[in-house]
């Protein structure tokens, strides 16, 4: 996986949060976590604009999202523990 390239994301219409593969450490000490991205997209003009700024209207949104990640990160590390 290149570096920085996210491992997954989970959209509801303009919020996303998106999971990435961080690594520390080097050599027999070098290990892996996961870290989540929460932002909104909105259109600004004829470009696309991102927040880390939500609305009420957004939080129903932002809430399910943030679930899917962490099940998404919780799912991977059972998998690296088998």
């Amino acid at each position: 996986m290149a570096k920085n390239s996210p491992e997954a994301t989970f959209r509801l219409g303009s919020v996303s949060a998106t999971v990435f593969v961080q690594e520390t450490g080097s050599g027999d000490d070098k290990r892996s976590f996961r870290t989540v991205n929460l932002q909104r997209s909105y259109r600004d003009g004829d470009q696309t604009k991102y927040s880390g700024s939500f609305t009420a209207a957004d939080l129903p949104a932002a809430i399910r999202t943030m679930q899917l990640a962490q099940q998404h990160v919780e799912r991977q590390d059972v998998l690296a523990a088998e």
